[in-house]
Order: C-alpha cells, then sequence, then structure tokens
C-alpha cells in the first residue's frame, strides 16, 4: 500500500486543504491523473498521483482543515509491477506531519490555517483490543440494527463487551462521538486569502535571501531583427493564432540552457543537480496580488506557435485557480518580465531550490551604434541572477551572451 500525502507544491507551502476528490475507493487510478484538488495560499491545484493503482481509502474528508505538507491524505494500491515514484518535493525546511487518522474518514487534528475551521477534538477510545484485520467484528443483533439506523460501519467502532464484542452502548457512544459532518468548504474572504499568499512569499522570498548567495548580471539586447521577424511572421496567421514578443524571450532563455546547463536545476541536499529536461517557470500576475511561477515543461523543445498555446493556456488556468500540481513543483529555472508594468530592468530572487532567474524589462527605444553608425533599435534588458554555490559570474555572462545570439536568429528559434 501506499500512502497518497498532501504535497509540496512549491518550496514556500507548508500547508494545504483538501477541496475535492475525483476517485472513490475502489475505482483505478492512472499514472499522472488528476485525483484531487488542494487549496494552496496562492491557488487551487489540480493534484496528480504519482503511482498507478487503486484508491482503497480516502482519509480525509474535503473541506476540513489546513494541513500539514506530508500529512497522508488516501491509500493507493499500486499495480502490480508499476513503478511509483516518490510524490514531489522541494528541498524546505522539515514540516512535522500530523498522525495518520484511523478511520472512519476524519480530519487529523491539527492546527487550522488561517480562516480555516477548528478541527473536531480527538474521539477517545475505550480500552480494548482491536479487531485484526480481516476478522469478523462480534456485535449483537441489536447493535448492528442501531448501528445501521445511525449510519455508522460497525467495523469501525471499538467493542467493549466480552471478547470485544460491540455492545448498544458501544454504538450509542459512537455516534455521541461522531464528529459533526463537515461544511463544504467556504471561500476565504479575499483579504484573508491575500494576506496569506503574502506570507508565503515572504518566507520563500526571505529562504532565498538567507540561504543563496546571489550574485546579478545584465545586458542589453538588440531586438531589431527578432521584432521584424514576428511582424513578418505574425502578418500570415489569424489574430487569434499571433506570437507575443515575450514568447521569443521564453524560447530563447530555455534554449540558452542547453549552453549552459549549470544554471538549470536545483541546489538539493548542500549540491547542485542539474536537471537533464528544461522546463520554464513563467512568472504570472495573479489578479488578487501575488503571483505563481508555473512550468511549460520541455520549453526548449516547443515550436512557437505550440509555446504561444502553453503560455496563454497556462495564464487562464493560473487566474482560474487549475494549475496542476506537476506545473508547481517541475520548474527548473524562473523567467519572469514586468515590462508591461513599465520597468526596464528586472533584478529578481532566486526561488529556491533553483538556481536562477531570468529577468525581462520593457522593450524601449535607444540610440544604437551598428557598424559605425547611429540609429535608433528597439532593446530590452535582460538580467540573470544566479546562485554562486551553483556557478560564477563567467558562467552567467555566458549565458547571456548564448541568450542575446539566439535573439539575432529569430527564425531558428
Amino acid at each position: 500500500m501506499t500512502d497518497f500525502l498532501m504535497p509540496k507544491l512549491g518550496a514556500d507551502m507548508t500547508q494545504g486543504r483538501l477541496i475535492e476528490w475525483f476517485k472513490k475507493p475502489g475505482e483505478r487510478i492512472v499514472r499522472g491523473e488528476v485525483i484531487a484538488v488542494v487549496e494552496t495560499d496562492k491557488a487551487n491545484v489540480d493534484v496528480e498521483s504519482w503511482v498507478a493503482g487503486t484508491l482503497q481509502k480516502i482519509l480525509v474528508a474535503p473541506g476540513g482543515d489546513w494541513l500539514p505538507v506530508g500529512t497522508p491524505l488516501a491509500v493507493i494500491e499500486p499495480e502490480a509491477g508499476a513503478a511509483a515514484e516518490a510524490p514531489p518535493s522541494f528541498a524546505a525546511p522539515p514540516v512535522a506531519a500530523a498522525p495518520k487518522p484511523a478511520p472512519p474518514v476524519v480530519t487529523p487534528a491539527v492546527p487550522a490555517g488561517p480562516g480555516a475551521p477548528v478541527p473536531a477534538p480527538p474521539i477517545p477510545e475505550p480500552v480494548s483490543a482491536p479487531v485484526a484485520p480481516g476478522e469478523r467484528v462480534p456485535v449483537s443483533p441489536i447493535a448492528r440494527k442501531r448501528a445501521a439506523a445511525l449510519g455508522l460501519d460497525a467495523a469501525t467502532i471499538r467493542g467493549t463487551g466480552p471478547g470485544g464484542r460491540i455492545t448498544l452502548d458501544d454504538v450509542e457512544r459512537a455516534s455521541r462521538e461522531r464528529p459533526a459532518p463537515v461544511a463544504p468548504a467556504v471561500a476565504a474572504p479575499a483579504a484573508d486569502k491575500r494576506q496569506r499568499m503574502r506570507d508565503a512569499i515572504a518566507a520563500a522570498m526571505a529562504r532565498s535571501k538567507r540561504e543563496i548567495p546571489h550574485y546579478y548580471l545584465g545586458t542589453t539586447i538588440d531586438l531589431s531583427k527578432a521584432l521584424a521577424w514576428l511582424a513578418e511572421a505574425n502578418a500570415k496567421l489569424p489574430v487569434a493564432e499571433r506570437l507575443l514578443a515575450g514568447v521569443l524571450l521564453i524560447k530563447a532563455a530555455a534554449l540558452a540552457l542547453r549552453e549552459v546547463p549549470e544554471l538549470n536545476g536545483f541546489w538539493i541536499d548542500g549540491r547542485a543537480q542539474r536537471s537533464e529536461a528544461i522546463h520554464a517557470g513563467v512568472a504570472i500576475s495573479l489578479r488578487g496580488g501575488g503571483l505563481v511561477a508555473p512550468a511549460i515543461h520541455g520549453a526548449d523543445k516547443l515550436a512557437l506557435p505550440e509555446l504561444m498555446q502553453r503560455v496563454t493556456d497556462l495564464v487562464a488556468r493560473a487566474r482560474a485557480g487549475s494549475l496542476k500540481s506537476s506545473e508547481m513543483t517541475d520548474p527548473t529555472i524562473t523567467i519572469t518580465s514586468l515590462g508591461e508594468r513599465g520597468v526596464e530592468a528586472v533584478y529578481g530572487v532566486i526561488y529556491p531550490p533553483q538556481l536562477a532567474l531570468v529577468g525581462f524589462g520593457k522593450v524601449v527605444e535607444r540610440p544604437w551604434a551598428v557598424d559605425g553608425a547611429v540609429g535608433v533599435r528597439p532593446v530590452v534588458t535582460a538580467t540573470l541572477s544566479g546562485d554562486h554555490r551553483a556557478t560564477d559570474g563567467h558562467r552567467g555572462a555566458l549565458y547571456l551572451d548564448a541568450l542575446d545570439r539566439l535573439l539575432q536568429a529569430p527564425d531558428k528559434l
């Protein structure tokens, strides 16, 4: 059996709240299938299963308390021969997990998060030996009838009669001590949710600046060729399929990592761990405030039209609160742009445990000398925030040089 745990959907996540199950006990689960929705401080996230098998038991009902990362939510029986991956996680300070609850399905008694309902007190248990798995529960006929009338499963009641037999008094006691039904989850007031998001971001950024020795580099890139190529390409496309300049920047940023792979990966257990895949985390501002940076998987391998579709879809789902857990845990580098807000340069803070962050400002026209002649060119300031434990300024400079070179040949992106 495998415990399905409250996932860690980002380095700044310490707790979450289960909102919905998409599977019932006894139903088959395909690896990578979305089986639940978890509310974090930033968004509601569709959580995918990291193992194929059958859902055996649900341990936490929807709409309950905020639970620490690592709390068991359900039990899955893996398929024979199925490879089970460890659930996605980040190198973050450990958070104590709540004890695994016993049936019936109840929310473990843990401290509630802001705005969450107060957890029900633990149910006192009479002193008696538990029934062994598979053993028939001894229960008197009248007690069995009363349990059925009250909607109780006799197998979950601890008997105090001879040999652990369940009596009528045991059934009545279990009925009195049964937690009240969990009310449907009510959205927290917007102000509370915004505050929780700010708290989560503050914790991650404070950790980043405390633990990561940042270095910062910047360069100005001539976008004349890139924008001219973009205008020509868009003239041949329907309006709904036209590309944005930001997509060229994302693709070039991803491709440049092939030349300087040391920037693509994580700092875990005291050492840099490179990632073979390039999953670009794109910073997206949310309408209620705050931001998320979900991943575009394999960004370096996507053709520009497909990359444009992925970006559009990701922004829409991020703001609608329907991101997937793999999108929140997989980014190997973060790309951010504040150009549309009028900012000309962004020197960002690395999102741990990643090793780097790339920033773009707005495209501006500046005097620019080419072959001894000065003219006005559209340029953008590209910056790199790097983790000095994993790389140095020389490697960072090579990355920015590769980024510039790639944007001078937009037809090859």
